[in-house]
């Protein structure tokens, strides 16, 4: 087994499970009947060629090497549920949040899926899960949506563990934080490139004096976890956020950003535990885009590195969150213009080394977080999906949160809708599934400022 997938099982215990997941939402095809959910999940069970990745359990000692099942028990991995009445997606999501809190079995393959029916609008929910050693959560959002089809007459789709075990490709905007930290390792071998790259860095740091840089205000986020955890979800229009970025001539990820900081400012003010310094946020930065602007062949391998971004927190205002929120995106980016892909990356490692720190006893508290929370946009499919008929309405991540980081947001796109998933620790982050109603109140402040 190599060391960057014994590490995550070597990490995990009862506080800190270690898998990423997804949850979609599927509109079933016109004439669907009651045997319609019985017909998926038998489909489900009945795969032969399950991908080599999917027979993978850890042998013993743990952390030492990968066995293969021949067989696999698909009562155990796929299973049939219910959402309880009145069959909300409010109750949907307390099922994923108890879900995606509780370990995987490592006697099994490290996978789950739940496919779930009783929601009262009659759509059919898809909640999978998968061992961070086996796969990080960029991939396995694309292993999901390899397994869709553009064609909604198509029967020939098949779930994601019967599809070949292969590297997936495309953009790779999307944001793994503790991916990031194992890469960095390799990365800072290029010591020769790292001096030069380090001095530059400090004298622009030195010269503008407004780089953001990786240290935090302490807040409620950013303390020890438990083990249970809380998921919220919600789609927002993409239109509604390339408006105000259009308006206000930023990006849409600015705009994500201000509504993420707008919802941060109004929940923390709501817990009476507002910091009176900004807090900050960890972003990705696509090498692949930034290198064919200019020209530049990244080659094959990790095309995101990682910057820290002022959310102006302690502003009142939205429009000024907006407006500070873009300038200190640029000024990060501008230090990262001049660098190399393996610079960057061994710069955005070290921004995020203090994350592989955090088990060591009263690191988190006693220090201050390198950032207060992570937002990661992984690019998903511009058209309508299918699967065998049934049309993808929904594809929320489900990612990981760890000491010092006690609440994660990733969104991704789908056909007209950026949608986010929203996981948090329940002790650290209590009522988190208000942050939905803060975003949609710092969206609306943004459109109602910029016309």
């Amino acid at each position: 087994m190599p060391p960057t997938d014994s590490m995550f099982l070597l990490a995990e215990n009862r506080d800190h499970p270690m898998h990423v997941g997804g949850l979609q939402l599927f509109v079933p095809p016109e004439g669907a009947g009651p045997e319609y959910v019985r017909d998926m999940l038998d489909a489900f069970r009945q795969t032969d060629n399950i991908s080599p990745l999917f027979r993978k359990r850890p042998g013993e000692p743990v952390g030492t090497r990968w066995k293969s099942d021949e067989t696999i028990d698909y009562d155990h991995h796929v299973r049939h549920s219910a959402v309880p009445s009145p069959g909300r997606i409010r109750e949907l999501l307390q099922l994923t949040s108890r879900w995606h809190g509780s370990l995987l079995d490592r006697r099994r393959p490290l996978w789950e899926a739940h496919v779930v029916e009783g929601l009262q609008d009659g759509r059919i929910a898809v909640y999978t899960k998968v061992h961070h050693a086996m796969v990080d959560g960029v991939s396995a959002l694309r292993l999901m949506q390899r397994s869709l089809s553009e064609d909604p007459d198509a029967q020939d789709c098949l779930p994601p563990w019967a599809l070949p075990a292969r590297k997936p490709s495309g953009d790779k905007r999307g944001f793994d934080p503790m991916a990031l930290v194992r890469t960095g390792a390799g990365a800072a071998g290029d010591i020769a490139g790292l001096l030069p790259a380090g001095l530059k860095i400090a004298n622009q740091i030195i010269r503008e004096g407004d780089i953001t840089l990786p240290r935090a205000p302490k807040t409620i986020l950013n303390g020890s976890i438990g083990g249970a955890r809380r998921f919220a979800a919600q789609s927002w229009e993409i239109e509604r956020i390339q408006r105000v970025a259009k308006s206000s001539a930023t990006t849409l990820n600015d705009v994500v950003l201000a509504m993420v900081s707008g919802a941060l400012r109004d929940y923390l003010l709501e817990q009476h535990a507002l910091p009176d310094e900004p807090m900050t946020a960890m972003v990705p930065v696509s090498l692949s885009l930034r290198a064919e602007s200019a020209g530049k062949d990244t080659g094959t391998g990790n095309a995101t590195g990682a910057i820290i971004v002022n959310l102006a927190t302690d502003r009142e205002q939205g429009a000024t969150r907006l407006e500070e929120i873009s300038y200190s995106s640029r000024q990060a980016k501008k230090i990262l213009s001049d660098l190399t892909p393996t610079q960057i990356l061994a710069f955005s490692a070290l921004q995020m080394l203090p994350l592989a720190l955090t088990p060591i006893p009263g690191f988190v508290k006693y220090t201050n977080p390198p950032f207060n929370v992570v937002v990661s946009n992984v690019p998903g499919p511009k058209n309508d999906m299918y699967f065998n008929g049934s049309r993808l309405d929904g594809m929320y991540p489900v990612s990981i949160v760890t000491d010092g980081l006690a609440l994660n947001i990733t969104l991704t796109s789908r056909a007209g809708y950026l949608d986010f998933g929203l996981i948090g620790c329940r002790r650290s982050v209590p009522h988190l599934q208000r942050l939905l109603t803060h975003l949609e109140t710092a969206l609306a402040e943004l459109e109602k400022a910029w016309g």
